[in-house]
């Protein structure tokens, strides 16, 4: 399988770069950096409710279980956000569309922070979750303009930036509410979505593009593009199973950690959010290891670690030490995958943002799959349970692009 073929040059895509992109230096390390931390900002505005759930139920007079359904409307916004706006990278100018959702985020956010009560609230985090899909936007441009040689490292450097921004809104998103408030968090957060965001827009290149489709093209040529594709397919099927095993053991976990195993505290428990800073360091490694030796082979290895991580995390519901190595071992697989498998979709045709939505949207449907699946086995099978949905996703994922590509 091969990892990064020749994209498809810009203008037989309707894009015509301006002299600004020139002047913009996409492949730049400065460029990179500001995209990564983009990146970073506005992926943890998905994730900035979950660790304030309690606080705002304190605030509103109700239980944490009363108000959990508002990080479940975050996640829903974000899906919505990648069908509809993900794909227009394909056909309408990226700095303008950066700067609209930027601004439509922000507004969000400072509505998040002045909510009145919880529908209010539910509401405006949905708005911006849909809105705070700017990642997904500029990964597409950095692989469809990273010199061949370096395109995986390229694309390694803003995923990097979007897990670190996860692990962020869960962390520290959690202490500076206990510091300052709930509302403080989401304003603050509207104040670097709209500075990080602006300033991310006016250094994207300049791109005269054919209008051709409407808001909803991308969406009718997501399954067609799956079929015509079967590389696309195979990164989208693997991706989705390592994305639910991550996600059954990581939603779960607190459960085992906050319960009789461990008796943790909340904000202990939490702590352990800061085994997915291994994103940091795996992404631009395995952006290498893939340059040099495809994505076929990282992502074996990844499905590899995750596999070895998984008894890991079994072993994990009696024995401490084994959740520390697990943690890391499933943080690496996951971030190593996604480098490679998203590399792979972005760069297998010539729709690169309609692919990688195909591709993001496949993740984010196994993942929150696993993750309800997870929820019931651990109220029926206590931990061990959720190890083997974990596992199940993981055969799954891997099994039936095995069995595709040996039909074909």
């Amino acid at each position: 399988m091969s990892s990064a073929p020749t994209s498809t040059p810009a203008h037989q895509r309707g894009i015509s770069p301006a002299p600004a992109a020139r002047e913009a230096r996409p492949g730049s390390a400065l460029f990179l950096t500001l995209l990564a931390i983009c990146s970073a900002v506005t992926a943890a505005n998905i994730y900035l409710a979950a660790p304030l759930l309690s606080l705002i139920a304190h605030d509103f007079g109700a239980t944490p279980s009363a108000v959990a359904w508002i990080a479940s409307v975050a996640q829903l916004g974000y899906a919505v956000g990648l069908l509809f706006f993900a794909p227009l990278g394909d056909t309408a100018n990226r700095r303008r569309l950066v700067t609209v959702l930027t601004l439509v985020t922000a507004v969000a956010l400072v509505a998040s922070a002045v909510a009145p009560g919880t529908r209010a609230l539910a509401g405006a985090v949905f708005v911006a979750s849909a809105a705070t899909v700017v990642p997904q936007l500029l990964v597409p441009l950095v692989a469809e303009r990273a010199p061949a040689a370096r395109r995986a490292r390229h694309v390694a450097a803003v995923v990097a930036g979007l897990f670190t921004g996860i692990v962020a809104a869960r962390v520290l998103g959690g202490l500076a509410g206990q510091a300052y408030g709930w509302r403080w968090v989401f304003a603050g957060a509207a104040v670097l979505t709209l500075a990080l965001g602006l300033a991310t827009a006016l250094v994207l290149p300049s791109e005269r593009r054919r209008r051709d489709g409407s808001l909803f093209g991308g969406i009718t040529a997501l399954p067609g593009l799956l079929r015509r594709s079967p590389e696309l397919w195979r990164a989208s099927v693997r991706q989705a199973g390592m994305f639910g095993a991550w996600s059954a053991l990581w939603t779960s976990l607190a459960l085992l950690l906050t319960g009789p195993a461990y008796d943790l505290s909340t904000a202990t428990a939490g702590l352990f959010g800061l085994f997915g800073l291994a994103a940091s360091a795996v992404a631009p490694l395995a952006g290498g290891l893939v340059d040099r030796f495809g994505a076929a082979r990282v992502v074996r290895g990844a499905y590899l670690l995750a596999a070895v991580s998984v008894p890991l995390f079994w072993l994990g519901g009696q024995v401490i030490w084994a959740l520390f190595v697990a943690a890391v071992a499933i943080h690496a697989a996951l971030v190593a995958s996604h480098v490679a498998n998203q590399t792979l979709a972005l760069t297998t045709t010539s729709s690169p943002a309609t692919a990688n939505t195909a591709y993001v949207v496949s993740g984010f449907a196994g993942g929150a799959t696993a993750s309800a699946l997870a929820g019931i086995a651990f109220s029926h099978a206590g931990w061990a349970g959720v190890s083997a949905v974990a596992g199940a996703s993981l055969a799954l994922g891997w099994g039936s692009t095995v069995v595709r590509r040996r039909e074909g």
